[in-house]
């Protein structure tokens, strides 16, 4: 009958594409693979994959699988961390996941007497999503949502634990920087740098730019803060950050802020978790520390 293990080789063999890597990454001759797998599909009547040369194609069947045990997989982790900890008289891990590139340092006065207070608890940090960021708390591959444009779920509760100013950051001789704030006409001519998120979810779009009907002449993609604050430095362009985050690299960097639009865009970061399960007491000292923290 159908078992985890048949799931783990379906993801295996996705993820590499042939069943002699599968095979290998699961430390398992390619035998016993195809056997598994074989009689799997006997005992259903169905094809799992059909091979092409070396490279193996999934049917429906296989698909079905494959996506089922992406969901389940994480949470059959999870438990078994879980009783790992039991067993050895851990109190648990807790895995963050951040929707928000510009928030690390914000995170870091957090972490840092978090784990001076739990020194049994581990802290784990991830920004990358295989369903994205609500699908991975939702699918338990974290326990905790950090971001600052939280989607509504009815299994999911948000708490705002920081208020901020999103700002345009601007080089410091800039004629952008004498202005008391800025239009959405004033960055038509503008090189916009952000984050490599999508703009329907960037704030400087959607509740700046887009709905005034204007563009900016350039639009371009960069990964890191500190990179993205070296170009408006040189004048290579302008980007929409928080208060608090330009503050802290003005000391570094000759760039000054300017509020966008004359009522100005204000943010909160939330912290995201799900509603419907007994949490740790420690995610509540968390959740504390996170609303008395702020950035320097």
């Amino acid at each position: 009958m159908l078992d985890r293990q048949h799931l783990h080789i379906l993801s295996a063999v996705a993820s590499t594409g042939t069943v002699t890597e599968a095979a290998n990454k699961l430390h398992v001759t390619q035998s016993a693979l195809s056997h598994a797998i074989k009689k799997l599909e006997q005992a259903y009547g169905v094809k799992v994959w059909h091979k092409e040369g070396r490279r193996v194609r999934m049917t429906n069947a296989g698909q079905l699988l494959l996506k089922f045990g992406n969901r389940v997989i994480p949470q059959f982790e999870h438990a078994e961390l879980q009783l790992q900890q039991i067993a050895k008289g851990e109190r648990g891990t807790l895995r963050i996941g951040m929707e928000c590139h510009p928030c690390y340092q914000w995170l870091l006065t957090v972490v840092k007497p978090f784990i001076r207070e739990f020194p049994d608890i581990d802290v784990d940090v991830k920004q990358q999503f295989q369903f994205g960021a609500l699908g991975a708390l939702l699918e338990y591959e974290i326990d905790m949502l950090i971001t600052p444009d939280p989607l509504l779920h009815k299994h999911i509760n948000y708490q705002a634990v920081f208020d901020y100013e999103h700002v345009l950051v601007v080089p410091a001789d800039s004629a952008l920087a004498s202005l008391g704030f800025i239009r959405p006409t004033d960055l038509a001519d503008e090189t916009l740098i952000t984050y490599p998120v999508e703009a329907s979810r960037l704030d400087i779009f959607t509740r700046f730019l887009t709905p005034a009907g204007v563009s900016p002449k350039r639009h371009k993609i960069i990964e890191t803060t500190e990179i993205m604050l070296q170009m408006v430095e040189a004048s290579r362009g302008v980007a929409a950050l928080p208060r608090w985050l330009v503050e802290s690299f003005q000391d570094k960097l000759d760039i000054k802020w300017v509020s966008l639009g004359s009522a100005k865009i204000m943010k909160s970061i939330y912290l995201g978790t799900r509603n419907k399960e007994q949490a740790p007491d420690y995610m509540g000292h968390f959740k504390a520390l996170a609303k008395r923290a702020r950035v320097v």
